[in-house]
């Protein structure tokens, strides 16, 4: 497990182009204190790649926060693998929602929401 201090690799910086400039802050910020590695899977989405994550059941909306960039997706990483397993995505959340609180920033959580729960999705609240 990461002690903190993780460099955001270069793919997952072309990921966050696009992305709200206040949100992208602090992902970057979020990695150099975070316990846990993670990348950035999605950032600023097309219409044309939100209507195939619809088609294939990994959203329900076309209305997505991905397609105006105040939105991201990251993927939790243990020993150099991604891992989907729902118990890394509850601790990423909670860890990530008590960064922003620190940092004055709103957000988010998809592992927070009552149906169709997204451990992986993170966006800035309206208020934002």
């Amino acid at each position: 497990m990461n002690t903190g201090n993780q460099k955001i690799d270069e793919r997952s910086l072309k990921r966050l182009a696009g992305v709200n400039p206040k949100l992208v802050k602090l992902i970057k910020t979020f990695a150099k204190s975070s316990v846990q590695k993670f990348i950035v899977t999605e950032g600023l989405r097309t219409p044309e790649r939100q209507k195939q994550l619809v088609q294939a059941g990994a959203s329900r909306t076309l209305n997505s926060k991905h397609l105006i960039g105040r939105a991201v997706d990251l993927a939790v990483v243990v020993d150099g693998e991604v891992r989907w397993d729902w118990p890394l995505y509850r601790i990423l959340a909670d860890d990530l929602k008590a960064h922003a609180a620190r940092a004055g920033v709103k957000i988010i959580a998809g592992a927070d929401w009552p149906r169709f729960k997204d451990g992986p999705h993170f966006e800035l609240d309206k208020s934002e």
